[in-house]
C-alpha cells in the first residue's frame, strides 16, 4: 500500500519527542464482541530492540481532503491488550490508522511502532432489492435510450455513499494524483481509481451497491489540482455482484455501465453533448449523450455536484447497438503505438475490451502492415484493395473529415488516445469509434486544431491521415466528406439552433453551481462561451468554403 506519515511528535514531559515511522503494512479487524480485548501484537513490527512498556496507543485518520486528525489515544501498561469500547465509536466503514509508542526497560528507548492500518468492515450484505423490475434493472431489458438519453430534459442523478468509502475515493486519488488543490508539474499515469459500492436513485428508483469510481486522465487530474471537486465518475451497475448476489446483472434500464463526464474546462458545458450528435448525424457509431444534475450524499446529505453529461459506454451498449453484434474485438488504443507509425505496435497499447482472454492482435498487426506496405508507392491500386480488406476507410475518411471540421484536436492527429476500433463482425473491417469531446468546437491548445488540408500535421507522426491525404482517391472522397458535414451535421444555422435550444434548457443548472465545484468564475462565463461556440461554427464554414474553392 502507499506510505504514509504521521503529521505529529509526541513529547514526553516537554523533553523527549519521538518521531513517527512509516506505514509498512495493513490489516483488516473485525469488529470484537462486546467485553473482548483487541489484540495489537498482530499488527506491530518492530525494530532490534525489546520493547517490554507500551505507554501510547492512537488511532487516527485522515479526512476527505487528506487533513490529519488524531481520533483517540489510551495509556498503556505492561501490555499490548486494549478495551474494545472504542470500536463502535469509530464512523461505518472506516479506513483508520494505528500505532503503539513503546518503551525499553534495558535499552531506555523510546519509538512508535509501525503505523498500520485497518478497517472497520460495513456489512451491508443482507438487503432485498425492493424496487427492482425487469425494465429499470433487469439485463434482459432492451437498452431504454428514451429514458436514459432524453434531450428535452436535465435530468437528476442521486448517489449515495458512505463516508467511509468515499474517504477511501478521495484518498486513492491523493495517493496517486497528490493532495487535492495543489498545482502539479503534469499528467501522472495511473491505474484506474477504486471503484466501491453506493447507491443511486433515479425518479424515486433506487440502484443497489452500483460500482462508483472516478474516471478520466486530464479531466479529473486538472480538476483534482485546480481544487475542484465536480470529478468525473463512471458508474458499473453490477460491478460488486460478486459481494451482493442481489443484485447479478443489475442494469439502469438495459445499460451496464455509464460515463458522468465533468464537462472540464468546457464553460459551455455542450462541447461533449453536441460534438456526439454531431458524428452520429454523420452516420458514425458514436455514444449516446444527454444532461444530467449530480447529487452526492457522502455522509452530509445531498449535495449538488454539477451539471454532468451522461455517456454511454461503447464497450457495452455502443457496439451492442450499432453493430449486429459484439462478438467482434474492441480495443482502446493509446500510447505510441495508437499513432501507427511503422514498427510502434505494441499489445499493451491496444487495450482490449471484448475478448480480453484471447491473446490474439492479429486484426491489428495486420493493419500495421497494410498500412505500411510498399505497394502504396508503386501500386497505390493495390495497396488500397489490401488496406480496405482490414480497415473501414469509408468510415474513417468521413469521421476525419467531420472532426477536423469541427476542430476536435485531442485525439489521433495531435495525440494517442480517444478513440476505438472495433472489427466489425459483418464484414470483418475495423472501424473507426471516436470518444471524448470535451476538448472540440475550438481552435486548439497545446499545439493546436489541424487544418483542412493537414499542412500542420507532424511528417512521419500520423500516418494513417498523411498516407491517405497523399492519395488522389482517398483525398477526393475526404473532401466529399468534408462538404457533407458543413451541409449536413454542421451547417451553420442548424448548429446554432441547437446551441441556443441547448442553452435555454442547461443555463439554470450551470449558473447555479457552487464555488469549488464549477469551472465558471461567472454566470458571464457561460454566455460568453455560448457566444463562442456560435463564432466557431460560422468560422469554420467559411473555413471550408475557402478549402473546397
Amino acid at each position: 500500500m502507499k506510505r504514509f506519515m504521521l503529521t505529529m511528535l509526541l513529547c514526553l514531559g516537554g523533553t523527549i519527542c519521538i518521531a513517527p515511522l512509516p506505514v509498512h503494512g495493513q490489516v483488516t479487524l473485525v469488529s470484537p464482541e462486546d467485553g473482548a480485548t483487541l489484540q495489537q501484537a498482530p499488527i506491530l513490527s518492530w525494530t532490534d530492540d525489546a520493547y517490554d512498556v507500551y505507554l501510547f496507543s492512537s488511532v487516527f485518520f485522515y479526512d476527505s481532503l487528506g487533513q490529519y486528525y488524531p481520533f483517540r489515544f489510551w495509556m498503556l501498561t505492561s501490555s499490548y491488550e486494549m478495551e474494545s469500547s472504542w470500536w463502535n465509536l469509530l464512523g461505518e466503514d472506516c479506513a483508520c490508522y494505528w500505532a503503539v509508542l513503546g518503551y525499553s526497560t534495558e535499552t531506555h528507548q523510546y519509538a512508535w511502532s509501525d503505523v498500520r492500518s485497518f478497517t472497520k468492515s460495513l456489512d451491508d450484505t443482507d438487503f432485498t432489492p425492493t424496487d427492482w423490475t425487469t425494465h429499470t434493472h433487469s439485463k434482459d431489458a432492451d437498452p431504454d435510450f428514451e429514458e436514459v438519453f432524453d434531450n428535452t430534459q436535465v435530468k437528476r442523478f442521486d448517489i449515495v455513499i458512505t463516508s467511509g468509502r468515499w474517504r477511501s475515493m478521495l484518498n486513492d486519488v491523493t495517493n496517486t494524483y497528490g493532495p487535492f488543490g495543489q498545482p502539479a508539474g503534469g499528467l501522472v499515469e495511473a491505474e484506474d481509481p477504486i471503484f466501491v459500492p453506493a447507491e443511486v436513485f433515479y425518479n424515486g428508483t433506487q440502484w443497489y451497491r452500483v460500482g462508483v469510481r472516478f474516471k478520466g486522465n486530464s479531466s479529473l487530474q486538472n480538476s483534482w489540482h485546480r481544487g475542484i471537486l465536480k470529478l468525473p465518475f463512471k458508474l458499473d451497475f453490477d460491478e460488486f455482484e460478486d459481494d451482493y448476489p442481489q443484485i447479478k446483472n443489475q442494469r439502469f434500464y438495459g445499460f451496464k455501465k455509464l460515463s458522468l463526464k465533468n464537462n472540464y474546462d468546457d464553460r459551455s458545458f455542450l462541447r461533449e453533448k453536441v460534438t456526439a450528435e454531431i458524428f452520429s448525424n454523420a452516420g458514425l457509431a458514436v455514444s449516446h449523450t444527454a444532461f444530467y444534475a449530480v447529487y452526492i450524499d457522502h455522509g452530509n446529505g445531498p449535495e449538488y455536484f454539477g451539471l454532468y453529461t451522461l455517456v454511454e459506454e461503447v464497450d457495452d451498449t455502443v457496439i451492442d447497438t450499432q453493430f449486429s453484434n459484439d462478438d467482434g474485438n474492441l480495443y482502446k488504443p493509446e500510447d505510441t503505438g495508437a499513432s501507427f507509425v511503422e514498427g510502434s505496435f505494441s499489445e499493451t497499447d491496444f487495450e482490449k475490451k471484448t475478448n480480453e482472454d484471447d491473446g490474439d492482435w492479429t486484426d491489428i498487426q495486420d493493419m500495421f502492415a497494410a498500412w505500411h506496405d510498399e505497394a502504396r508507392m508503386t501500386d497505390p491500386e493495390s495497396w488500397r484493395t489490401n488496406l480496405e480488406a482490414i480497415f473501414d476507410t469509408d468510415v474513417f475518411l468521413n469521421y476525419l473529415a467531420v472532426n477536423t471540421v469541427v476542430q476536435n484536436w485531442d485525439t489521433y492527429g495531435r495525440m494517442t488516445q480517444n478513440y476505438y476500433l472495433y472489427n466489425n463482425p459483418d464484414n470483418a473491417k475495423l472501424a473507426w469509434i471516436p470518444w471524448d469531446f470535451n476538448e472540440a468546437l475550438q481552435d486548439g491548445r497545446i499545439v493546436g486544431a489541424l487544418d483542412l488540408d493537414f499542412s500542420n500535421i507532424q511528417t512521419g507522426a500520423w500516418p494513417l491521415i498523411e498516407y491517405l491525404y497523399a492519395d488522389d482517391v482517398y483525398k477526393d472522397m475526404y473532401d466529399e466528406f468534408v462538404r457533407d458535414a458543413v451541409e449536413g451535421p454542421f451547417d451553420g444555422t442548424a448548429i446554432q439552433t441547437l446551441y441556443a435550444d441547448y442553452a435555454s434548457l442547461i443555463e439554470p443548472y450551470a449558473i447555479s453551481e457552487r464555488r469549488g465545484y464549477t469551472f465558471l468564475n461567472s454566470s458571464n462565463d457561460f454566455q460568453q462561451a455560448i457566444t463562442e461556440l456560435n463564432q466557431h461554427v460560422t468560422n469554420r464554414n467559411a473555413a471550408v468554403e475557402d478549402y473546397l474553392n
